[in-house]
């Protein structure tokens, strides 16, 4: 198999297709990109690859106006993702595979406890977002990812994107999430810190 290859299933084409349409270039490079390091790292685990694909190529659509919703953006990510793949004709068990990886993406230490797919899926779009376990690549497969699928100021932009949405509907950032880090780094008013948070006292 190609490094570069990707699935041939017709869900597998079917979500390729809708991420291309929905989500801008930098979005949707990231997503392959996130893949492709997630198929790499998976070599010697049994995993299903097609829903791996589905979930790391879906799972910023909580980014986007369709995926766009009152929750956290990797809940309404998974949940936009799985009503598509649902109309698609993918099964409900598998289907709730990639709501797993797709809804705890951003959750380290907890989505790497899960089945391969969702552990996968959350290594692959870590190496893509800050490198975390990079050198667990192959030698020379971070270059030609690159040249493919070009990062376009990934990292800016998908910050800028999180702030965007939670800013307007604070809803989307609650307290200690990964949403939540983002939108207080730039409007801290927003998000209390884990010490300004209402309780009972000491």
């Amino acid at each position: 198999m190609d490094a570069l290859s990707l699935p041939e299933t017709e869900v597998a084409h079917a979500a390729l297709r809708w991420a291309r349409e929905i989500e801008p270039e930098y979005l949707l490079n990231h997503s392959v990109r996130s893949y492709l390091f997630a198929r790499a790292l998976g070599g010697g685990l049994e995993h299903d690859d097609e829903l791996l694909f589905l979930a790391s190529v879906l799972h910023d659509v909580g980014l986007t106006p369709e995926g766009d919703g009152p929750q956290r953006f990797e809940v309404e990510g998974a949940d936009a993702a799985v009503r598509f793949l649902h109309g698609h004709g993918l099964s409900d068990e598998r289907a709730a595979i990639v709501w797993d990886a797709i809804a705890l993406h951003t959750s380290i230490g907890i989505a790497n406890r899960m089945r391969p797919e969702v552990a996968l899926a959350n290594a692959g779009i870590g190496i893509d977002v800050s490198a975390r376990g990079a050198d667990r690549l192959p030698p020379g497969l971070a270059d030609a990812v690159f040249e493919a699928y070009p990062r376009l100021g990934c990292k800016r932009e998908l910050t800028e994107a999180v702030i965007a949405q939670a800013h307007a509907r604070p809803s989307k950032a609650p307290p200690l999430t990964f949403p939540g880090e983002l939108l207080r780094l730039r409007h801290p008013e927003q998000v209390p810190r884990w010490d300004q948070l209402p309780g009972w006292g000491d």
